[in-house]
C-alpha cells in the first residue's frame, strides 16, 4: 500500500513539474528582437549626403560638396545659382 502511495505521489509531482515547465518555457517567446538604431561615424556621414544629420556645419559641407544633404529629416538641395531649397510634399521647390 505504501508503494502505491509513493508512486502516485511521484506521478503527481512529475505532472506539476511538467505543467510549470511548459507554462514558463515553451509558451513564452524565446527571442525578443529589437531593431538597433543606425549610428554612422563622422567619416561615413561626411561622404554620404543621404544620412540624416543634426550637425549644421556638416550639413553645409555636404551641400557644397554633393549639392544635396539631409538635415533634421529633410533633404536640402543646392541649385546652380547657389540657392538652397527643399521640395515640399507637392513637389514644389521652397527656397531658404
Amino acid at each position: 500500500m505504501l508503494n502505491i502511495f509513493v508512486i502516485l505521489l511521484l506521478i503527481i509531482v512529475c505532472f506539476i513539474i511538467l505543467y510549470f515547465y511548459t507554462k514558463l518555457y515553451l509558451r513564452s517567446p524565446k527571442i525578443k528582437t529589437s531593431f538597433r538604431t543606425f549610428n554612422p561615424d563622422l567619416k561615413e556621414e561626411q561622404f554620404n549626403p543621404d544620412i540624416n544629420t543634426n550637425n549644421w556645419d556638416l550639413h553645409k559641407l555636404r551641400l557644397d560638396k554633393f549639392k544635396r544633404s539631409q538635415y533634421k529629416g529633410l533633404t536640402f538641395f543646392k541649385s546652380s545659382e547657389d540657392k538652397i531649397y527643399y521640395l515640399s510634399e507637392n513637389g514644389i521647390k521652397v527656397y531658404c
